[in-house]
């Protein structure tokens, strides 16, 4: 016999009384949430409109948590006054995502049924890979008294489509950007016409001189047939003689580049290689990314 059990419900009714308190978790994603005169039977986790029920996250990827159907506020010619902040708890106690009112600009409520909230985390900076933190969500009714809560704890890693070989350096994050999109790339799809940056942050380990690191950056592509569709020797060529301060490289490497025309042969096989000219350390870093045509 196969059972599967998702989730567990304690429910405590007043009778008579419009008072309710309410404890569930989904015992497949964690998901734990709290009611106190404001109930919500059908909360999820999503991503890009999707529904999962996942506890990892790829680094700059962005998760949803919906309040589905939630019930109980007050309501004042038909509309209601929700609030709602949330913020992130590193495993060590940190803050290190906190917001105000998600609703406040909704100055004259909301009239919707069945009534859908939701609350938005992209995990990125100052989030980390290999990191664990929890989601805290709070709901209050601004008209009344009721409240309602959600906490969930996961984790971020790192794009395990994109591999890297290090010699002699550390790193924070490397990941792909869309500038068009403004988001990470977490799929390793992107599209012509589109500035695709790789990025590497926290870099260390060049020797310096005099506050000075002097790194080589080359970026190679072909496509599936073999032709070379990006060729760039070193694009840090003109750091050789003066060098680039060590508060850069730390900071922020990128390379960006942008693809055009409409005939392709997927994937793009992309090569990423920061090499110090002082030095044998140096990161590479290769991804297969398909273009969407």
């Amino acid at each position: 016999m196969k059972t599967s059990i998702a989730s567990f419900l304690i429910l405590a009714t007043l009778s008579g009384c419009q008072f309710s308190k309410s404890v569930k978790k989904d015992l497949v994603s964690g998901l734990f949430t709290t009611g106190d005169g404001i109930s919500c039977d059908d909360v999820t986790l999503s991503v890009n409109d999707q529904k999962t029920e996942r506890s990892t996250y790829i680094y700059g990827e962005k998760f949803r948590v919906n309040f589905n159907n939630i019930e109980g506020f007050v309501k004042n010619n038909d509309n209601v006054f929700p609030g709602m902040k949330l913020f992130v708890i590193s495993k060590t106690g940190d803050t290190v995502l906190q917001t105000n009112d998600l609703y406040t600009e909704y100055s004259t409520g909301l009239k919707l049924s069945p009534l859908l909230l939701t609350s938005d985390v992209t995990v990125a900076s100052p989030m980390q890979s290999k990191g664990e933190y929890t989601l805290h969500v709070n709901i209050w009714d601004k008209k009344g008294k009721g409240t309602f809560s959600a906490k969930f704890d996961f984790k971020v890693k790192s794009n395990d489509q994109i591999v890297t070989e290090i010699n002699k350096v550390t790193y924070n994050e490397l990941y792909l950007f869309s500038k068009e999109r403004e988001k990470v790339i977490t799929d390793n799809k992107i599209r012509f016409n589109e500035n695709t940056y790789l990025i590497i942050e926290g870099l260390s380990g060049f020797k310096e001189e005099n506050g000075m690191v002097f790194p080589g950056l080359s970026l190679k592509g072909t496509d599936n047939k073999g032709t070379m569709i990006l060729d760039y020797d070193d694009l840090f060529a003109d750091y050789s003689q003066n060098g680039l301060a060590v508060s850069d490289l730390n900071t922020r490497l990128s390379s960006h580049f942008m693809l055009t025309g409409t005939e392709f042969l997927n994937p793009l096989h992309c090569v990423l290689t920061v090499w110090d000219k002082k030095s044998d350390a140096k990161i590479k870093a290769t991804a297969d990314l398909i273009v969407e045509l």
